[in-house]
Formats: structure tokens, C-alpha cells, sequence
């Protein structure tokens, strides 16, 4: 009689100790982990990271249990979804404050006078070429005086700059403190008028500071003055209403008329910048 057929031995190594084998679901759990990475990256798709992550680390956990398979997929699907998890929450945040952002942010729009306009047609080709520069309102090609700022509530003028202010500054009081050495007052006149529709009317909430040629900023709470004519930025103000008033400010008298002034026409809205001269 012939012997009988011996039965399938496990894959052994050459020292005759068995090898692990494939580890099927690890691969599948690496994979749907690194899926999941990428869309938890991507902010459109961030729903199918949150799916796949969560399901590729539970699947790394369970390969890593499987006895006779080898774990490096296991392993290395469980550091990508971890990973992953960590990548995804901070992405998730950008998005949400990025949206927060866009929708609490006030887009401010400058419109001059038709008089001011008319002007600014005769300048030529110079005048074009300093818009081709940069976009208007911006630090480095400003608003000039008398434009009209605009956001979803607020028209803000600046209709003047006073900038050797300190006989009126040290006449309006005599407690008023005179500027550091190096420091002159300079007095911006301000417009703000309400567009708002609250029936309760608003308080002109109008954020002014200089900046510097240096680019150091420079706002009225850094020295406080009584100022004359001062704007009111607590008057309660109904639709079609304004107010009117100066803005004390402590700045560097070096070559200020070559700064600029950073305008809030209010709390929401975007910062834009305005000639000082």
C-alpha cells in the first residue's frame, strides 16, 4: 500500500518556525486610513475623513489582534489615523473660522464726492498708474481726504487733518499734557453717518489711528487728551443721522505728513487707509 499524503504544513522560516501571513484587513485598514487622511484635508470634503478615519482606526486595532498575520499595515493604518484625526480637527477649525470671518466682516467701500471725481479725471495718466499699482485703499495707495467710506451701516468721512495741533490740544485744557519729544498732536476730523435701520439707532463706532512711514501705529488710547470738538462716539444715532467731530492722536512729528491714517468705519467692518494731506 502506498503512504498516505502528508497533510499542508503552515509556511515555516528555515529555522522551522512559522511565518505570519498576509494580514488582509491591516492593508485595508492603511488604505481606508490613508483615504480618510486626505479628505479630512481637503475642506470640501471634510464629512468623508470623519467617516473613514474613525472606521480605519477601529479596523487597525482589530488586525493588530489577528493571531498568524503580520502587523505592519495594522500599524501603520493606526498612526495614519490618529494622525489624521489631528490633522483634520485643525483643518476644521480653519474652515469654521475662516466662515466666521467672511461672515462677521464688513466690506468697507470708498466713494469720493462727484466734485472730487471730476479732479481726479484731470490728473492723467499719473493718477492711473498709482491705481495700477496697488488697489485703492490700501496702505500704499490711500484714500485721499473726503472719501466717503462705506459699510453696511456706517458712512465714515474724513474731512480734514490737522497735523501741528498742539497750541489747540494744550488750549482746549489746561490739565491736556503737551507731546513727548520727538511727538506732535495732530487732530482728524471725522464724519460718521448712520445707514442702519436699527429702530434703537446706533452709537458711531469709528475706529482712527496714524501710521508711521516706519509702519508703527499710532491710536488715540495712547495718550489721552481732552480734545477739542471731540467725536462723540457715544451718540445715539438714527438712520440718516451723523456726527461730527475731532480724533486726537500722538504721533511721531519726522516726516508726518508721509504716514497715513488706518480707518474702521465700524466694529465688523474692514480696515482701509486714507491720505493724512
Amino acid at each position: 500500500m502506498s503512504a498516505p499524503a502528508p497533510e499542508h504544513l503552515p509556511e515555516t522560516s528555515g529555522s522551522g518556525t512559522q511565518r505570519p501571513g498576509r494580514n488582509v484587513l491591516g492593508m485595508i485598514a492603511l488604505i481606508t486610513a490613508i483615504l480618510g487622511a486626505i479628505f479630512a484635508c481637503v475642506p470640501g470634503a471634510l464629512i468623508l475623513g470623519w467617516i473613514l478615519l474613525p472606521i480605519a482606526f477601529v479596523l487597525s486595532l482589530v488586525s493588530l489582534f489577528l493571531r498568524g498575520k503580520r502587523r505592519g499595515s495594522g500599524i501603520a493604518g493606526l498612526i495614519i489615523s490618529v494622525v489624521g484625526t489631528i490633522v483634520g480637527v485643525v483643518v476644521f477649525f480653519a474652515v469654521v473660522a475662516d466662515a466666521f470671518d467672511e461672515a462677521f466682516t464688513d466690506e468697507t467701500v470708498g466713494s469720493q464726492p462727484a466734485q472730487q471725481e471730476e479732479g481726479s479725471e484731470q490728473d492723467g495718466s499719473e493718477g492711473e498708474q498709482g491705481q495700477e499699482d496697488a488697489d485703492e485703499g490700501t496702505r500704499a495707495n490711500p484714500y485721499p481726504l473726503g472719501t466717503e467710506l462705506s459699510s453696511s451701516d456706517w458712512t465714515v468721512t474724513v474731512n480734514s487733518v490737522d497735523l501741528d495741533a498742539d497750541a489747540a490740544v494744550a488750549a482746549e485744557n489746561q490739565f491736556n499734557e503737551g507731546p513727548a519729544e520727538g511727538h506732535t498732536y495732530i487732530l482728524v476730523n471725522v464724519t460718521a453717518t448712520y445707514a442702519g435701520e436699527d429702530p434703537d439707532g446706533a452709537s458711531p463706532w469709528v475706529g482712527v489711528s496714524y501710521v508711521s512711514p516706519a509702519g508703527n501705529t499710532f491710536s488715540a488710547a495712547d495718550q489721552s487728551v481732552v480734545t477739542p470738538e471731540s467725536f462723540d462716539s457715544l451718540a445715539t444715532l438714527y438712520e440718516g443721522a451723523s456726527e461730527t467731530g475731532n480724533i486726537a492722536l500722538h504721533v511721531p512729528s519726522e516726516d508726518v505728513e508721509d504716514g497715513v491714517l488706518s480707518v474702521d468705519p465700524d466694529m465688523f467692518a474692514d480696515t482701509v487707509y486714507v491720505e493724512v494731506s
